[in-house]
């Protein structure tokens, strides 16, 4: 006799049919997923629907397996509470009437200009001096060109180069190569980015104007030192983090989050726009709010 595997519960069929693109937390994904459907499939048959689930995206060698493997810890059990996860992990859903409500008591563009305590209103690229201003002394920065044209080193080293780069990691780096994830030498990965010294909150729906209105509700909570323009569709406000404990700054990503922004940011290697440097097709990532006192 063929036995049938168990068939899956409806919300597990919903997770599966609503994959991320890639960043968009699609690794939290594989994860999460990964867990609920232990009780029903074997490591193989998981893999295969992850991968099934997900063919449109650009897959890392051996992500949806390291995923599997490492979520048999925390695999759910039906009619058991979930194991070995954090309580307020998850990341909360946009809430369109908080956000809506923030927007209309706080400015757009304009105010967000006005309120910025240095403004550049030449049009050259001053991506030189704000990044001295942002990372003193000598340390070493993962900048890149692209998403594949980076490398990590030294400010000092930079120098002169930054204003046709288009992507910075927020942090300094701890060295100028590391091990990804995959097991392959990079300049660009988590385990050699240091401690956070800037989270940066990116938005990719509304209007600049709603972003920009945002953005001011949010410097209320936290030191905003830069907002600048991607080049694009949107605003990254980088917020002077240095030395805060991760659960508070959780929260404040939680709070963000729930206003619209990109919960990718979170991870402290994420590449984010370079102030005032370039996007690839030569746009201008223009600096909208700069306050260099709260860096003090």
């Amino acid at each position: 006799m063929t036995r049938h595997a168990p068939t899956l519960p409806q919300f597990v069929r919903d997770l599966l049919g609503s994959p991320p693109q890639r960043g968009g937390g699609l690794n939290n994904w594989f994860y999460r997923v990964a867990r609920v459907l232990h009780p029903y499939r074997d490591v193989a048959e998981i893999v295969e629907l992850l991968r099934a689930a997900t063919a449109g995206e650009p897959i890392k060698q051996g992500e949806i397996e390291r995923a599997v493997e490492q979520s048999k810890a925390t695999a759910w059990k039906p009619g058991h509470p979930p194991k070995g996860l954090k309580r307020g992990s998850s990341w909360p859903k946009a809430n369109a009437e908080q956000r809506e409500a923030v927007i209309a008591s706080h400015g757009g563009l304009v105010d967000l200009w006005e309120a910025s305590p240095v403004r550049f209103e030449d049009n050259q690229s001053h991506a030189e001096e704000i990044i001295d201003a942002l990372f003193p002394g000598n340390p070493l920065l993962c900048v890149g060109r692209s998403n594949t044209d980076f490398a990590t080193r030294s400010r000092s080293e930079w120098r002169g180069k930054l204003a046709a780069s288009q992507l910075i990691v927020p942090s300094p780096m701890t060295a100028r190569i590391g091990w990804t994830q995959e097991g392959k030498e990079s300049a660009h990965t988590l385990k050699t980015t240091g401690p956070r010294r800037f989270l940066v909150v990116e938005q990719d729906c509304g209007t600049i104007d709603e972003q920009a209105a945002v953005l001011l509700h949010l410097a209320g909570r936290a030191p905003l030192a830069v907002a600048v323009h991607s080049g694009s569709k949107s605003i990254h406000g980088w917020f002077y983090c240095h030395g805060q404990p991760e659960e508070k700054l959780r929260r404040f990503m939680q709070y963000a989050v729930s206003l619209g922004a990109d919960r990718a940011t979170w991870t402290r290697s994420q590449f984010v726009r370079m102030p005032d440097g370039a996007r690839d097709n030569g746009k201008r990532q223009a600096l909208y709010f700069f306050n260099p006192e709260v860096l003090q």
